[in-house]
């Protein structure tokens, strides 16, 4: 029997979880060794009919219902293109190696390789304010850019946003689940889980084919979306979030933690603001967080500060002044520019193409592009 068949052996039984599995490989030295010396380590604890699946696999051993179902389980998984990855595998993702007791096994949908590279966590609330999900696109797309893998959860909300940014920036993005990699959650992102993995990235889970999405499963992915990433940044979240869990859990694993700020009234800035005073770094814009990670990669996105290397008009920089940092209307920003309404709104799609301004319900604000533009005004 190989190792990957008796750590899937192992995990089937009940009660014992990646906790109690480190144990026995500590006691025994390898996923082998411990199924085949399993009766010296007796789950006295455990139910009774824990036990019995205990002394079903220490007597059975290859003929047991645990090792049946590993090696079916194996068959799943190459039937559907998965790829069972063991943390004694040298394309375990290294960094998620190195916290304490980490998955013993990954399901991995798509690239496994894509699980090496320097990754940013993106995480926050599911239903974010429409300037938390355009945070959420504009900070992975420059983060993609800047050489970075993005991680999330596939979840609604900021989640999806980080991996359609990255996406966008061509780069790379990976969703780890809380539910089978065959077993999509929410239903509605699967075709964004196709894209993620025709992009170049990956699916990620540590349940079992076909687990259903239980509420129990979603502190295990948060702890593997912190591990597997440099840091995590955090765009919106209340005071009681899976967001603040994950960052708390990247700082377990001495992680970094960064934080968008918000506006004191928006109660899915409370999360963010809490960060920040116990010592996240709190970031304006993505080079903020590549400076501090990236090393060879801290060079700003080609297009971060002039998209298609252009330069702005006399009248463009003067509109942008006049956006400032907040949201304004047309007939605002007709009053502080002294045009009119036509020529304005044409300025503004011309902007708005370019990546410099977005449309609002209520306005026009700049993209993280555009402050950049602001930036250079006021330097």
């Amino acid at each position: 029997m190989d190792a990957l068949t008796a750590t899937l052996a192992l995990l089937r039984l009940e009660g014992l979880g990646p906790g109690r599995y480190w144990q026995l490989i500590e006691h025994f030295g390898d996923p082998v060794g411990a199924l085949q010396s399993l009766s010296e380590f007796p789950p006295n604890r455990f139910p009774e009919r824990v036990q019995g699946q205990w002394r079903e696999l220490a007597r059975l051993g290859e003929h047991s219902a645990q090792v049946a179902w590993a090696y079916a389980e194996q068959e799943r998984c190459a039937a559907a293109g998965v790829r069972l990855l063991s943390h004694s595998e040298d394309d375990y993702p290294r960094l998620l190696a190195e916290i304490s007791r980490p998955p013993p096994l990954l399901y991995v949908r798509g690239a496994v390789e894509a699980l090496q590279l320097p990754q940013i966590a993106v995480v926050g609330a599911r239903r974010a304010s429409r300037s938390g999900l355009d945070n959420a696109r504009a900070f992975a797309t420059e983060l993609a850019g800047s050489g970075f893998a993005v991680t999330s959860g596939l979840a609604l909300g900021v989640d999806a946003a980080a991996h359609l940014g990255a996406l966008k920036a061509g780069g790379v993005t990976l969703a780890v689940l809380g539910s089978g990699v065959d077993r999509l959650y929410p239903r509605r992102n699967q075709p964004l889980a196709e894209d993620i993995v025709a992009g170049g990235g990956a699916i990620v889970s540590e349940q079992p084919m076909g687990s259903a999405p239980e509420a129990s499963n979603f502190p295990r992915r948060n702890r593997i979306i912190a591990g597997l990433s440099l840091g995590v940044l955090v765009v919106e979240a209340a005071l009681r979030s899976g967001s603040l869990i994950t960052a708390q859990l990247a700082l377990e694993q001495n992680r970094e933690v960064f934080a968008i700020p918000g506006s004191i009234h928006n109660p899915l800035a409370r999360g963010c603001h809490k960060l920040i005073k116990e010592g996240a770094a709190l970031v304006e814009t993505s080079m903020d967080i590549v400076q501090q990670l990236g090393g060879l990669l801290a060079q700003p996105p080609a297009d971060a500060h002039e998209p298609g290397g252009g330069i702005l008009e006399t009248r463009q920089r003067r509109l942008v002044e006049a956006l400032g940092g907040d949201l304004r209307t047309l007939e605002q920003l007709a009053r502080d520019t002294g045009e009119d309404t036509g020529p304005l709104m044409a300025q503004l799609l011309e902007l708005e193409l370019a990546g410099i301004v977005e449309q609002l319900p209520g306005g026009y604000q700049l993209t993280p592009a555009g402050a950049a533009h602001l930036q250079e005004t006021i330097d």
